[in-house]
């Protein structure tokens, strides 16, 4: 599965180094916005809980365990498996106690968690897994900021196996993998022992709604690894760098005054997007929608609706197309 391909030719380059705060900023998103506006978590008695008594907040726990910090930085250095018990659960996933520590399971790292479910199913299934045990490997740890993050997922690999994988990844190469877990940003995918994340502004050129329009779970895929961070064990891949860019030869398929079909994706207060393909997006401003005066684009065309437009500039280096349906009635009014 972690057989390495040689990148092709129309593999696009990878962006700099702030991808791996993406995916940091991904992994986290849950926990995150589960702290952010929700002053409390439930502990599964029917109790809650303040924020600064949760996972990010206990600042005075962290300066008062410096051996269980000790001990966390050990069992991370040696690849254990650690058995804890589950003390409760916000929108993001599970909180865990490990002696005077608390540590953070994403609901994205745990084995076989749905995807698909409201807001009241989630913390209804998250709630029930309170006082359970459960088997976990850390993926992230850092005591000064008080941050233990650990996954259900990466404890099912033999110990060892996640950094002997590791060190045979290299940015700019093309690997096979399997999606094991599909979340609002992007998809988790196992490259034979190790997760990478395929963020959702890397699955494809085009506008994707949710990673499951894309993915399914258990699906094997060729990915293109971005950026390694052997330090934090931090992958993140791309699918739709295995394909060429779209925007870079718009102008040569392309040409102003051309009729193209486009189908409205979107349609906002000043105008409406229109997809011409697979990753070309443009905008018909609300001035080249239709003659006459109307309240709203809506008036005029719909989310979904295929229409006919003209080409009125290109531009790929700034990723800018501008279409006009309103020039289009009017060529063929002006033809009958």
């Amino acid at each position: 599965m972690s057989t390495e391909l040689r990148p092709q030719n129309q593999v696009s380059p990878a962006p700099p180094f702030e991808v791996d705060e993406g995916y940091w900023s991904a992994l986290l998103e849950e926990a995150d916005a589960s702290n952010a506006g929700i002053p409390m978590f439930s502990n599964g008695n029917g109790t809650d809980e303040r924020p600064e008594d949760s996972l990010f907040f206990n600042m005075e726990m962290g300066q008062s365990c410096q051996q269980d910090w000790d001990l966390a930085i050990a069992t991370h250095d040696k690849d254990a498996v650690v058995d804890l018990v589950v003390s409760g659960c916000n929108r993001g996933g599970l909180l865990v106690t490990w002696n005077t520590l608390r540590g953070f399971v994403p609901a994205s790292q745990l084995n076989d968690f749905p995807v698909d479910i409201d807001e009241q199913q989630r913390h209804e299934m998250l709630a029930k897994r309170v006082g359970e045990h459960f088997k976990l490997r850390i993926i992230e740890l850092d005591a000064p900021k008080n941050r233990l993050i650990l996954s259900e997922r990466a404890a099912l690999v033999q110990p060892g196996q996640r950094n002997q994988v590791l060190e045979t990844l290299k940015a700019g190469t093309i690997h096979e993998a399997v999606v094991t877990n599909l979340c609002d940003f992007g998809a988790f995918a196992d490259l034979g022992g190790i997760e990478g994340l395929i963020h959702i502004s890397e699955l494809s050129w085009g506008r994707v709604a949710h990673p499951r329009d894309v993915l399914s779970s258990g699906q094997q895929v060729k990915v293109y690894i971005m950026h390694v961070d052997s330090q934090s064990e931090r992958i993140a891949l791309s699918l739709k760098r295995l394909q060429p860019d779209p925007w870079q030869s718009v102008e040569r398929r392309y040409e102003v005054g051309q009729t193209i079909e486009a189908l409205i994706t979107n349609v906002v207060d000043f105008g409406a997007f229109a997809c011409i393909e697979d990753g070309l997006e443009g905008l018909i401003h609300i001035s080249e929608l239709a003659e006459g005066q109307f309240l709203h684009p809506r008036n005029v065309v719909k989310e979904g609706q295929r229409v006919k437009v003209n080409v009125l500039n290109i531009d790929g280096r700034a990723r800018r197309l501008g279409l006009s349906l309103r020039q289009h009635h009017f060529n063929d009014d002006a033809s009958t």
